[in-house]
Order: structure tokens, then sequence, then C-alpha cells
């Protein structure tokens, strides 16, 4: 129950970063605003989750837990409960950034509560069950914000989403255990980001999500100008394209349990071919349709075992979880900029899919480097869950052994140590 309390948390964040895209009009409308400024409630929201990420997590690094993510989520209610009332577009705009604020650190530090609730060999699976909240909001998101926003008016979206984030808080209150001790400092947890194999992993991360976000952001484009829908055709073919968010995110959670580095290589690999054979057969509205599922399908395969790999690598410390969703972020906003490129080039609107291709073929190569490096030091890319050695090139204990030894004045047996916590009821 845990799990899906955590999935409840993502699905109410999902909807407020996708709902927005179906109200601008309305809102822009209602605030007196110009689409220009309209448009910068999303980009400011995702330049809030890439740099919230990490800050937050930072500064709630030595707290417990559950009472940072019901805070978090306490901070969601507060953010959008500001967006239903906004008087004007400046309040307006602070609600988004507050609520985004809580964003990428809710599902860094909402990822190690969920593989502590499973056992080890099913940690990439109950990364994926939360994330399955993400997924289904990127369904229903943008349908589910221009429905209620058409019959209620814009500002009952957001009362709705609010409504949504204080049943989530007190599910997770009411349902997800508490663990015993906690994450080391700030700087313990920096020195995790010694190790390689943790920039490796955040660079494929950035760079799959990345190419894929970058061919998605111009799709409608795509659709409309190379394969001849009518633009009413682009909210099913959304919907078709987050069903295959859904479906890639639980089968590559899956997979990723049983060997996780092939998995990420098999999904970057996939997704490359499928961005390519896009960009090759836009103009063919059947292979399209077929095409824009596989693109989610192995766009999202890879985030489960990302995060597990990059958590792993780290020693499992919350700010690598954290900086995994700054990197795709990260990742999403140079991907869309490559792709504006293309088509301002006037290579036309398939441009970005062999862009997008381009860029998730570069974070292949890094993942296969990276694997490989595991594999010379003996690691297999195999599941982990806090059981000691890991696919990405070390375990726990070595990480905060290394990071204790490379503390002024410090020790292994007097530095503060990465936690191996336990769940307990409470």
């Amino acid at each position: 129950m845990g799990l899906l309390a955590l999935a409840l948390g993502g699905f109410g964040i999902g909807l407020t970063e996708f709902v927005i895209a179906g109200l601008l009009p309305q809102v822009g409308r209602g605030l007196g605003v110009s689409t220009a400024a309209a448009g910068w409630l999303i980009s400011g929201y995702a330049l809030t989750v890439a740099v919230g990420a990490i800050a937050v997590t930072a500064a709630t690094a030595r707290l417990p837990q559950k009472p940072v993510l019901v805070g978090l989520l306490a901070l969601f209610v507060a953010g959008n409960l500001l967006c239903a009332l906004a008087p004007d577009y400046p309040t307006m705009l602070v609600g988004r950034v507050v609520a985004a604020l809580c964003h990428g650190s809710f599902f860094g530090l909402g990822s190690l509560v969920a593989r502590r609730l499973v056992p080890p060999e099913r940690a990439s699976r109950a990364v994926a069950l939360m994330f399955a909240g993400l997924t289904v909001a990127n369904v229903l998101g943008v349908p589910f914000g221009a429905l209620v926003g058409e019959r209620w008016g814009w500002r009952a979206t957001f009362w709705a989403i609010t409504a949504i984030g204080v049943l989530a808080l007190t599910s997770i209150a009411a349902l997800v255990p508490g663990a015993a001790g906690e994450q080391p400092g700030v700087r313990a947890q920096l020195h995790a980001f010694r190790s390689p194999q943790v920039w490796l992993t955040l660079t494929a991360t950035a760079l799959g999500y990345g190419g894929m976000f970058g061919a998605f952001s111009y799709l409608a484009y795509t659709f409309t100008e190379v394969t001849g829908f009518s633009p009413p055709d682009i909210a099913w073919l959304l919907v078709v394209y987050g069903t295959g968010l859904v479906v890639g995110n639980i089968a590559g959670g899956r997979a990723a349990d049983h060997n996780r580095d092939a998995t990420l290589i098999a999904a970057l690999t996939g997704l490359t071919i499928t961005l390519i054979t896009f960009g090759l057969l836009a103009s063919n509205r059947p292979a399209s349709v077929i095409l824009v599922f596989l693109l989610g399908a192995f766009g999202f395969a890879p985030v489960p075992g990302m995060i597990t790999r990059v958590t792993d690598a780290a020693g499992g410390v919350a700010l690598a979880a954290s900086a995994n969703v700054s990197a795709s972020n990260v990742g999403n906003a140079v991907g869309a900029w490559l792709g504006g490129l293309t088509i301002s080039a006037g290579w036309g609107y398939a441009a970005p899919l062999y862009a997008g291709g381009g860029i998730v073929l570069v974070g292949l190569g890094v993942m296969t480097w990276a694997a490989v490096v595991a594999g010379r030091a003996g690691v297999a890319g195999t599941a982990v869950g806090g059981s000691g050695r890991d696919a990405a090139g070390g375990s726990a204990g070595n990480v905060a052994g290394e990071s204790a030894r490379d503390s002024p004045g410090g020790s292994v047996r007097d530095s503060p140590e990465l936690p191996e916590e336990r769940v307990t009821p409470g």
C-alpha cells in the first residue's frame, strides 16, 4: 500500500506538470497575458524542477525521509492552491514555482523509499510502480485539464489537483513506513559523486531522455506537416504516446531487475532505432501511430533502471536520485533546443526525429562504456537493492568508505557512513 501512496503522489505531481499545456489559452485570457508569457508557466516549472531537485534534497539531507516526503507534498498542495486562487499572472507563476520545488526531490527521495519497501531483487520494479503515477498522468493530464477547464473553468482544474495532493499527502502519512537511520549530510553525499559511474549514468540519462523529448517536443508539427494528420488528431496520438510510456515503465522496471545494464542498453538501442525509423516513415500514418507508441515505450523503459543504477553507484544517497531527475530535465531542455535548431535550419519537421536519434546514440555509447567499465571491475549488471555489490561498479559500503577516507581528518570508523536503512512501521 505504501507504493500505491507514492504512486498517487507521483500522479498528482505529474498532473501539475502536464495539465497546464491544455489550459494555456484559458489561463492567458483569464490573467490577461500573452501566449508567450503564459508559456513561462511551463518553462518556469521545468527550470525550477532542474534546480530544485538538487537544492531541496540537499537542504533536507539530514531529515527523516517520511516527514520530508509529507513536507514536499504540503509544498505541492500550497503551490496548486496558490494557482487556483491567483488574482494575477505573477501570483500564478509563483504558485507554479512553489509546486515545482517538490517535483525532483519527491521522485528522487521517493525512489529510495520505494525500493526499501520491497526485497532487493524487486528494486527497479518498485521504482517503476512509483513512476507509474507520473506516466498515467502523462496520458490523462492534458485531456483532464481540458475537460475540467472547459466545463468549470481553469481554476477548477487546480482545485482538483490540490484535492489530489491532499489525498496523496494523507495516504503517504498513513501508509508509508518510516525508516530507521538517516541520510548522511550534504558533504558526505557529495563525496559519492566522485564515482565515475555516477557521472556516466547521469550523462546517459540526460542524453537518452533528451533525445526522446527533443523529438517529442515537435511531434505535433511532424504529425500535421509531414504525416498529414489534422490538429484534432493530436490529442489521441498523444494518448497513444502516453500509453507507450506506461508500458515501457512497467516493462523496463521488470527487465532491469533481471539484468539492469543489458536492459538499459537494449532500451536505448530500441529508442535510437525507433527515432531514425520514425524519421524515415514519418509520412506514413499507420507506421507513425505504431512508432509514436514505441517512442514512449523505449523512451521511458530506461528510467527505473537508471535511477537504481545511479543511486547504487552513489551508495544509496538521495542526492544522486534527485540529480538523475535534474539530468533528465536538463536533457529535455537541450534536446528541445537542438530539435528547434534543425527546424530553423530548414531541414523539415521530421528533422528533430533524426536529431533525437543522434543524441540517444551518443547516450547509448556512454551507457555501453559504463557497462564495460563495470564489467571489468568484475561486477555483473544485475539488480540490486542495497544488497552490497551493484551493477554500477561498486558497493554502498565502498562508496561510504571512500567518502570517509577523503574527509578532512576523517576515517571509516568516525565519519558518517551512508546508511543501510531498515523499514520500520511508523
